[in-house]
């Protein structure tokens, strides 16, 4: 199984959710895919025993070739590449590495060079083996990272992805390809607004889904109305609780020291089974 744990809003507990059913279900690989802030590890606390670049291309001009006929400029959609008469600049944050600067230039004077944008860290605790990505500062191309952390995936294992929040690019790069998607939100406004968000999102990619609510007892009754017209699985739970708040604080994850939440886990992992065999 490769399942998604991801939210329309930022805050709304999916990595704690993340964490604690990785640590419930065992055999799991835990993928870090909110690259430009990873903090699975922040609950885990694992030792990263290794280190990977992750590079991207970007485009080096061969001025001797190069006629400054402003090809590469005109196509560029990114503005990632100017040609002025003396000079030729590339600006590799803009870059997204498509070739076509390579394939409309008349002199062949366009090759590659390898691009620094993140870093894979690999490490493992308590029977999980966690893979984060991140984002190299200044670097705006978060996909390209998430990517490379999903090459990592072990079909031979259950997999969560722990997702970005919102419903950007890096969102739908993250999710695409896994066999369900759990939606982490909140009996609130804002949470029932990006829950709409996220849903719409879904459908679209063709990921089943459901929900968690996080933070239960709060708020209104709406994103409950919501699921009941949408027709969606409310899988779990969780109540706006003191003890599973300072466990939070502490860097604990809660099923560790509340051991009747390791068996709930396991149970919303195996309706996540039934339902994506549907």
């Amino acid at each position: 199984m490769i399942v998604s744990i991801a939210s329309g809003k930022g805050g709304t507990g999916k990595t704690s959710v993340a964490v604690n059913m990785a640590l419930s279900v065992g055999n799991v690989q835990l993928l870090d895919c909110d690259v430009e802030e990873p903090n699975a590890y922040l609950l885990l606390h694992p030792e990263f025993k290794r280190k990977e670049i992750v590079y991207t291309s970007i485009p080096k001009v061969d001025r001797v070739l190069c006629s400054s006929c402003g090809e590469c400029t005109k196509f560029c959609q990114f503005n990632a590449i100017f040609v002025a008469s003396e000079k030729i600049l590339v600006f590799p944050e803009l870059c997204h590495s498509c070739g076509g600067c390579e394939l409309v230039c008349p002199k062949k004077a366009i090759t590659w060079e390898k691009y620094n944008i993140g870093t894979l860290s690999f490490g493992s605790t308590d029977g999980v083996d966690i893979v984060q990505g991140e984002l190299e500062i200044s670097k705006p191309l978060a996909v390209p990272v998430i990517k490379a952390v999903k090459k990592q995936i072990d079909r031979s294992r259950n997999v969560i992805l722990d997702c970005p929040p919102g419903t950007s690019c890096s969102f739908v790069e993250t999710v695409t390809g896994s066999d369900f998607c759990l939606l982490v939100t909140e009996p609130t406004p804002f949470g029932l607004h990006d829950l709409r968000i996220a849903v719409e999102v879904l459908r679209k990619v063709g990921v089943p889904l459901g929900v968690v609510i996080n933070r239960a007892g709060i708020g209104d009754k709406k994103v409950y109305e919501y699921c009941t017209k949408e027709d969606l699985d409310i899988l779990l739970e969780i109540p706006y609780e003191r003890r599973i708040a300072e466990l939070y604080s502490k860097g604990t994850p809660f099923s560790l020291e509340m051991t009747e939440w390791t068996e709930r886990f396991q149970m919303l992992f195996s309706k996540i089974k039934e339902l994506s065999a549907r």
